[in-house]
C-alpha cells in the first residue's frame, strides 16, 4: 500500500509539473512581448507561487498563519478551474493550428499572438466569473414521487435533502446560513444530508461554528445524514459524527431508524470506510434484516452505486450524491459513464432514486454546467 501510494504521488507530481509548465512556457510567449525579458523572473516566481499554492496552503495550514494558509487555498482552488481550461484551450489550439498548417483556412490576425492571448484571457475570466457566481446561486429542484404503501397517519411526506455541502474555508458559515434559511423556508417535515457534509477538515466547521447554524434547520421529524468519502479523507470521522450530532443531526452509519411508527430511515456508511479501521459496510439485505418491508423505507447512500441492490431488497426511495453531475464541464461525460444514474429521477417498478448534483463544490469553488441545488421531494402514500 505504501509503494503504491507513493507511485501515485511521483505520478501526480510529474503530471501536475508538466501540465503547470506548459502552461508557463505559453503564458511567458504571451506575457514577454508586454514587459522587458528581464521581469522574466518575476513571472515565473509569481506563476509557481500561483500554481503551488493549493498544496502550500493544505500542506502548510499546522505552520503557517490560519489566514495565508486559507488565502493560498482559496487561490489554489481556483487556480485548478483556470489550469483545467486554459489545457483544453491548448490542446484544441494545437489541433486546430495543426490543421491550419496543412490547410491554411485560418486568417492572419488569429495567427497574432497577441489577439489570441487577450483572447484567452477574456474566456477564462469569463468562464471563471461565471462558474464562481452560479456556484453561489442555488436552485431548489423538486420531485413528485409516489409510493404503494401506507404512511400511516399521514398520506403525504415532504423531505428536503442537501448532498454534498462540503462546509469549509469556501463553503463557509455565510453560505450554511443561506442555506438553512432556504431549507427551512419549504417547512420540510423531514431533512436528509446524503455525505460530505464537510469538506474533510473539522477546523473551519468548528472555527465557525457551524454547529449553531446547522442546528437552526427546522423540521418535524428531525435532520438525518451520512458520511460521505470526504468526510472519511479528512481522517475525521469520529469527530465530525460527534459534532454533527451535536448540532442536531442524526448520522446514520449502516443503520435503520423507525420514524414515529410510520417509515424507515436508512443510513449506509460510505463505501470509503472498507479502507478505514471500520471495515466493509453493510450489505442492503444485512443492513434490513429485522425491517418491516410494508412500511416506507426511505435509504440514503453517498455514492449512487449499486441501485439495484437497492430495488432488489423493497427500498421506496433512494438519495444520493456525490456525482455534483461534474460540477466542471465537460466532466459530466466521465460521471454519465460511471453510474447509472448522476443526476436526476431514476424510477423502476416502485423504486425511486434520485440523484442530486449537490449545494457545494469540491476543489474549484465554481460550477460549469450544471447548477448548485436543494432537492425538494414530496412523496405521496398511495396505499393508505
Amino acid at each position: 500500500m505504501k509503494w503504491s501510494y507513493l507511485l501515485f504521488i511521483i505520478v501526480f507530481a510529474l503530471a501536475y509539473g508538466s501540465l503547470n509548465l506548459l502552461i508557463g512556457i505559453r503564458g511567458w510567449q504571451f506575457v514577454s512581448t508586454l514587459v522587458p525579458h528581464s521581469l522574466a523572473w518575476v513571472y515565473w516566481l509569481a506563476f509557481w507561487i500561483i500554481a503551488l499554492s493549493y498544496i502550500i496552503g493544505r500542506l502548510g495550514s499546522s505552520i503557517l498563519p490560519a489566514g495565508i494558509s486559507t488565502r493560498l487555498t482559496v487561490l489554489g482552488s481556483y487556480w485548478m478551474a483556470i489550469m483545467y481550461y486554459l489545457v483544453i484551450i491548448l490542446l484544441f489550439m494545437t489541433i486546430i493550428k495543426a490543421f491550419d498548417h496543412r490547410i491554411g483556412f485560418l486568417p492572419a490576425f488569429m495567427k497574432d499572438p497577441h489577439p489570441l492571448g487577450f483572447g484567452v484571457v477574456l474566456l477564462v475570466g469569463g468562464i471563471l466569473t461565471y462558474g464562481s457566481w452560479n456556484a453561489h446561486h442555488p436552485r431548489v429542484t423538486s420531485y413528485d414521487i409516489a409510493v404503494p404503501k401506507s404512511g400511516g397517519k399521514s398520506s403525504e411526506l415532504h423531505i428536503v435533502a442537501v448532498s454534498d455541502i462540503h462546509l469549509g474555508n469556501i463553503v463557509h458559515n455565510g453560505r450554511l446560513h443561506h442555506m438553512v434559511e432556504m431549507v427551512n423556508a419549504l417547512n420540510p417535515d423531514l431533512v436528509l444530508l446524503p455525505g460530505d457534509v464537510i469538506d474533510e477538515s473539522i477546523k473551519p466547521f468548528l472555527e465557525q461554528k457551524m454547529s449553531d447554524t446547522l442546528s437552526r434547520l427546522d423540521t418535524r421529524y428531525g435532520t438525518y445524514a451520512v458520511l460521505g468519502n470526504h468526510e472519511y479523507i479528512g481522517g475525521n470521522v469520529e469527530a465530525t459524527v460527534h459534532h454533527l450530532q451535536e448540532a442536531g443531526v442524526k448520522v446514520l452509519r449502516d443503520r435503520a431508524v423507525l420514524v414515529e411508527d410510520d417509515f424507515y430511515v436508512v443510513g449506509r456508511d460510505e463505501s470509503m470506510s472498507r479502507h478505514m479501521s471500520r471495515g466493509s459496510r453493510q450489505g442492503v439485505e444485512e443492513l434490513l434484516a429485522g425491517v418491516d418491508r410494508s412500511k416506507p423505507i426511505i435509504l440514503m447512500d453517498h455514492q449512487p452505486v449499486n441501485l439495484g441492490e437497492a430495488e432488489r431488497n423493497g427500498v421506496d426511495l433512494q438519495v444520493s450524491g456525490h456525482t455534483h453531475l461534474g460540477q466542471i464541464f465537460p466532466n459530466h461525460l466521465i460521471t454519465r459513464r460511471l453510474f447509472a444514474i448522476d443526476y436526476g429521477h431514476l424510477q423502476k417498478g416502485n423504486f425511486h432514486a434520485i440523484v442530486s448534483s449537490g449545494y457545494g463544490t469540491w476543489g474549484p469553488p465554481i460550477r460549469i454546467g450544471n447548477t448548485p441545488e436543494i432537492v425538494d421531494i414530496r412523496i405521496r402514500f398511495t396505499g393508505n
